[in-house]
């Protein structure tokens, strides 16, 4: 369940990034403020975004903040990882809709 739930993870991340640029606390509250069950921290975040880089799904860049003058990382999903996410969503939906089909029989 929880290889499961990673990949799922990594599908929604590519969602949120599709829409906008985010930092990764911009990431973690987004993702907790959207969802009853996906409740993540930074030790769950990460390694899918460094998967997510290796894989050339996303990108990075550093940018100074104004306020506290303390840098920030910014994720920005690649044209592969809008690919990719279009792909992973088409998979989601003929996955999600076998299974519910399966389970309301």
């Amino acid at each position: 369940m929880k290889q499961f739930k990673k990949g799922i993870l990594e599908i929604i991340v590519l969602k949120l990034l599709y829409e906008r640029e985010m930092y990764g606390y911009e990431l973690i509250s987004t993702l907790n403020a959207k969802s009853q069950f996906f409740k993540i921290k930074e030790g769950t975040l990460y390694p899918i975004l460094y998967r997510l880089e290796d894989e050339k799904l996303m990108e990075t860049r550093w940018e100074q903040s104004k306020e506290r003058g303390v840098p920030k990382k910014y994720y920005s999903i690649t044209e592969k990882g809008r690919i990719e996410f279009q792909n992973a969503k088409q998979i989601w939906t003929d996955f999600s809709n076998d299974v519910e089909k399966i389970l309301n029989e």
